[in-house]
């Protein structure tokens, strides 16, 4: 029995893209012709279906890409990207919108809770490989405080002295200036600073205040502060997108004392949740087979509603889960394995309750938050007790 979360209309949109990736394999004429019969939204469908080794064939078929690339969810343009290597998807970039970009950066060029330069620096260049339009749209989308930790990772920038003070002054060896004004050192001798000075040239040439502002940060802001501002500013973006703080989401892995494992709330209202924006193209749950997690097997009790809440429920645990346990956010693999891993915890508290209090499974799930069973189920595991 299948657990599908989507309305009718919705799993049509699905076949259509299983039965253009089908053709797509073997004739390309046929697939490009059946994706431009379809709608925007079944066009992006089929870009998130495909997998992610496909993604850059089916979006050379679209006959729009502009228009669908927009439109695909921000964690997917991510994956999308990185599938087809950030060197060579700067014609993906030129059409990402700013949220898009912000996201993509967010999830992939951060190591827990501090940027990762190395990971940031594969990003810049990739947008300096796009045209102006792109590149500008990405460097005003990003953290000015994100842009600072990038030049100062990679140059010195020292600022030409005005008046008397510059008739003693000397140009820095090897120092490179746009504007005469603000010169450039390289930090090492084997740094390659185009994807740099590409953005300080479209930044002086379209956006001079920005340009400005980020050379004076490099000069006078501190390392400290501007990585704090910049996880900040990520922090409040990620849990729009729904995934919580670091400490919100450790609190998943609070101990319940075994005496109280069993408790159960005489209401059921654990399926009250909303629905929200997925930044992941993730449209329903593994079908509760004999062998799944008790989890997934109780869905079969469940109504269609409670089973679209219980879905939006329980990727958010996954989220939280995911955050917890540091696994890279900018990584396709990522959310599997964090199902999976809500799943079998989830399930380990939901079938000590219901032993322990005589319950049916899908009452319980009615009854109990799904962070609470995560909890007893990890608690249990931690214990030793499973």
């Amino acid at each position: 029995m299948a657990s599908s979360l989507l309305p009718e209309a919705h799993r049509e949109v699905r076949r259509e893209a299983r039965r253009v990736l089908q053709l797509e394999r073997s004739d390309r004429r046929a697939a490009e012709q059946a994706l431009a019969s379809l709608s925007l939204e079944a066009q992006v469908a089929v870009v998130c279906e495909a997998p992610l080794a496909q993604r850059a064939s089916i979006l050379e078929l679209t006959p729009y890409p502009e228009a669908v690339i927009p439109l695909l969810p921000e964690a997917e343009l991510c994956f999308t990207v990185k599938a087809v290597g950030l060197h060579d998807a700067s014609w993906i970039l030129e059409y990402a919108t700013q949220d898009q970009i912000v996201a993509a950066v967010d999830l992939d060029a951060w190591s827990g809770l501090v940027p990762d330069v190395s990971t940031l620096d594969q990003w810049i260049a990739a947008f300096a490989e796009a045209n102006d339009s792109a590149l500008l749209r990405a460097t005003q989308s990003l953290d000015p405080e994100l842009i600072v930790l990038y030049l100062r990772a990679h140059a010195e920038v020292e600022l030409k002295p005005a008046g008397d003070d510059a008739e003693d002054w000397v140009v820095p060896a090897g120092a490179q200036t746009l504007d005469g004004q603000f010169y450039l050192t390289a930090k090492r001798d084997d740094d390659d600073l185009a994807p740099l000075l590409r953005m300080l040239h479209v930044l002086f040439q379209k956006d001079y205040w920005l340009y400005f502002r980020m050379l004076q940060g490099v000069i006078w802001e501190l390392p400290t502060e501007l990585e704090e501002w910049a996880l900040r500013w990520r922090t409040g973006r990620l849990e729009d997108l729904g995934f919580p703080s670091w400490d919100e989401a450790m609190r998943i892995y609070g101990f319940v004392r075994p005496e109280q494992r069993a408790a159960l709330p005489d209401e059921g209202d654990a399926l009250d949740v909303a629905e929200w924006r997925l930044p992941v193209w993730m449209s329903e749950l593994p079908a509760p087979a004999d062998d799944a997690p008790a989890v997934f097997r109780a869905l079969r009790e469940l109504d269609a509603e409670e089973r679209r809440s219980f879905f939006f429920a329980f990727v958010a645990l996954a989220n939280k889960v995911a955050v917890a346990d540091g696994m890279p956010l900018g990584d396709a693999e990522t959310t599997p394995r964090a199902v999976q891993k809500a799943a079998l915890a989830v399930s380990r508290g939901l079938e000590h309750i219901a032993r322990e209090r005589d319950v049916a499974l899908a009452d319980v799930l009615r009854r109990a938050s799904l962070t609470r069973l995560f909890r007893v189920g990890a608690s249990i595991e931690r214990s030793g007790d499973a």
